[in-house]
């Protein structure tokens, strides 16, 4: 099949034909037909994150299923699927309090004495979060493929894979976010739009979008914002506490994972506020808060992956999207093919996408 391969810091990947075991034990093969390109992978080829090398990145997936292992039970040859970074055990003490997405179970991967899932000879590939979905085919554990009900587009439901439940679900599930509350979402990309849309579908009574780029304010209007808030145009606290004569938010949901951005979110809160980190930020990044706050009952919190339950939540993401509440054709910037990958993280950078998807034709 063909992959992307990132092979060295700082080249670009590559296009390269390796192969793709074939499934054991609860192990499901795909064969893809849509990838969402994440800010989570520019981590990778940024440094920001460490994986051995040379990889397969990758892991916004919707595809068909072809084959499955012995001891697959949930998913059968022919499902429509999105593929969840979320693999899960269902046995353990996480799993069985209602939180399988902390789970990621040894399992999503295979072990040292069993044939690697990507090889090409003797030479192996690391799967990015045991899923390396830049390629036609991916392999994965069972409890990450959610099968979906076939009228679903594979392009709107790539971007289920990872960005629009970790926004939808820090509203919903991580912030809980109420009816008549109000919300502040810092960064208008693809998560932080599916933010605005899961405060929008919560009920929130005002929703401020923030970002430095006006074109990403506009969009997020579409999405169910109230109110646009740029930060290129002054300091965004300031003009939050102006917008809300000095009180402040209920919520703010931080979707780009900067120290600046962390800490300007928390001095928006309203007392008893709630700050959920939903961006993915640099290892070793520190944040500064004020303890005097703390006393105004303000809490900062973390998510991950909009505490998602696949098998629950997926699905109703999917009908969000087909009942026409959830705005996916409008995150869809730009289309490209696999041998396009590395202009679609060029297009990341410039800042001009909400949200590139990888396309298959096979």
């Amino acid at each position: 099949m063909k992959a992307a391969v990132f092979r060295e810091m700082g080249k670009r990947m590559e296009i390269e034909d390796i192969s793709i075991s074939k499934p054991i034990g609860r192990e499901v093969l795909v064969r893809l037909k849509a990838v969402g390109v994440c800010h989570s992978d520019m981590h990778i080829l940024t440094g920001d994150l460490q994986l051995p090398l040379p990889a397969v990145l990758g892991h916004e997936a919707a595809g068909i299923v072809e084959e499955v292992g012995p001891e697959v039970h949930t998913i059968k040859p022919g499902d429509h699927v999105v593929v969840c970074l979320t693999f899960h055990c269902g046995h353990c003490e996480q799993c069985h309090g209602g939180n399988s997405h902390r789970c990621y179970t040894p399992d999503a991967m295979r072990k040292a004495d069993e044939p690697p899932r990507l090889f090409k000879g003797d030479e192996r590939f690391e799967p990015f979060m045991s899923m390396g979905a830049f390629a036609e085919q991916i392999l994965v554990h069972e409890s990450g493929c959610v099968a979906i009900r076939h009228d679903m587009p594979f392009e709107q439901a790539s971007l289920i894979g990872c960005g629009v439940t970790t926004g939808l679900g820090a509203a919903i599930r991580s912030a809980s976010v109420r009816p008549g509350e109000s919300v502040a979402v810092i960064g208008c990309g693809g998560v932080g739009l599916s933010a605005i849309a899961g405060s929008a579908i919560a009920g929130a009574g005002r929703i401020f979008a923030v970002d430095r780029v006006a074109s990403k304010l506009d969009m997020a209007r579409t999405f169910g914002a109230t109110d646009g808030v740029d930060g290129s145009k002054g300091n965004a606290v300031a003009q939050i506490m102006g917008m809300t004569n000095g009180r402040g938010v209920d919520h703010v949901l931080e979707c780009i994972g900067l120290k600046q951005t962390i800490e300007d979110g928390y001095k928006m809160l309203a007392k008893g506020g709630t700050e959920t980190i939903v961006g993915a930020a640099r290892y070793d990044l520190k944040v500064e808060f004020s303890a005097l706050a703390f006393l105004r009952e303000k809490k900062v919190q973390g998510t991950m992956m909009g505490g998602v339950r696949n098998s629950i939540d997926i699905p109703r993401y999917v009908d969000f999207y087909m009942n026409g509440r959830l705005k996916l054709d409008d995150m869809i910037s730009r289309r490209r093919p696999l041998e396009e990958i590395n202009e679609a993280f060029d297009d990341m950078n410039t800042g001009a996408v909400a949200r590139s998807v990888i396309v298959f034709d096979n």
